[in-house]
C-alpha cells in the first residue's frame, strides 16, 4: 500500500494508513504487537492517530518505523507523512555569537612632583637637624636598624616540596573480569536522551518494560540470555558482560538485540 503518491486529499492519514495496510497484510493488532514488540494499547492508539501514548515525537517516529516495516509500509514516506501532519522536525536553535570583552587599559599616572620636593626637603632638614645635635661626629660604624633586625633572625628553614601527584590508573580489566562467565549481564544507560527499554530473560519472562530517563541506568543478568528491546535507540550506552556496544542503533530507531553469557565477541 503506497500513501506518498496519490493526491493529498485521497491520503488516509498516518494511523489510518497502518490500520489499512495490517487489514490487507491479514494481521491482527497481538500479531503487529508480538512483532514489533510495542504495546497492544499504543499500536491501537497510533491506528486511530492518537500519539500521545507514545511519550514523544522521537517515540512515535520509533514506532512508526517498527509498524510500517511490520505491515509492508516503507518507514521513511510514513514517518515523513507524519512530519507533514504534526508541523515536521523542530529547527536547530542558531548557537548565539561569542563577543570578547574589550579590555580598559589603565591610564598612567604622571609623577607626582610636588611631593618629591617637599619630601626631599623634609630628608634635608632632618639630617641637618640631626647633624647640629649630635655635634657633628659621629662613631664607629653605624648599622642599620634593619640589617641588625635581620641579623638576628634565624635562617629559614628549607621548604620542602610536595611529592608531584601521582597520575590517574588507567580503566583496568577488573571490572570486567568480576562478572560471572557463566551468565549474560547487561547494562543500559540512556545517555544522551529518554529511552524506551523492554527485557526478558531466555524463558520469556518480563524483566523490565518502561521509559528509561536520562542519566538513568538498568541492569539484566540471566544464566542463557537476554532479549532487548530498545526505543530511540541512537541515545543509548549499552554493556554486554563489561564491554561497551559501539553501535547500538539510530536516534529514534528501535532495535531488538539478544545476549547471551559468550557475547560480545568483540568491542
Amino acid at each position: 500500500m503506497s500513501i506518498g503518491n496519490s493526491p493529498e486529499a485521497d491520503r488516509p492519514s498516518v494511523g489510518r494508513a497502518i490500520q489499512q495496510a495490517r487489514t490487507d497484510a491479514g494481521l491482527t493488532v497481538e500479531e503487529v504487537s508480538t512483532t514489533t514488540r510495542v504495546r497492544i494499547p499504543i499500536v491501537q492508539a497510533i491506528e486511530m492517530d492518537d500519539f500521545s501514548r507514545c511519550g514523544g515525537e522521537v517515540y512515535a517516529r520509533g514506532h512508526l518505523r517498527a509498524l510500517a516495516r511490520a505491515v509492508s509500509l516503507d518507514p521513511e514516506v510514513l514517518i515523513a507523512r507524519y512530519d507533514a501532519e504534526h508541523g515536521g522536525r523542530p529547527a536547530p536553535t542558531p548557537a548565539a555569537p561569542l563577543f570578547e570583552a574589550e579590555r580598559i587599559r589603565p591610564e598612567r599616572r604622571r609623577p607626582n612632583w610636588t611631593a618629591a620636593m617637599v619630601a626631599a626637603i623634609v630628608a634635608v632638614v632632618g639630617f641637618v637637624g640631626f647633624t647640629l645635635f649630635s655635634g657633628g661626629k659621629t662613631t664607629g660604624n653605624p648599622v642599620a636598624a634593619g640589617d641588625s633586625a635581620d641579623a638576628e633572625k634565624p635562617a629559614p628553614a628549607p621548604s620542602r616540596s610536595a611529592p608531584p601527584a601521582k597520575p590517574a590508573p588507567e580503566p583496568s580489566d577488573g571490572a570486567i573480569a568480576g562478572l560471572p562467565k557463566d551468565k549474560v549481564t547487561i547494562k543500559v544507560t540512556a545517555r544522551d536522551g529518554k529511552s524506551w527499554v523492554s527485557a526478558k530473560d531466555a524463558n520469556g519472562k518480563l524483566l523490565e518494560d518502561g521509559l528509561l530517563e536520562q542519566g538513568e541506568s538498568m541492569t539484566f543478568t540471566d544464566k542463557k540470555r537476554i532479549d532487548l528491546v530498545l526505543g530511540n535507540a541512537g541515545a543509548v550506552q549499552l554493556y554486554v558482560n563489561g564491554k561497551e556496544v559501539k553501535e547500538v542503533g539510530d536516534e529514534g530507531s528501535v532495535e531488538r538485540l539478544s545476549y547471551t553469557p559468550g557475547d560480545p565477541q568483540a568491542g
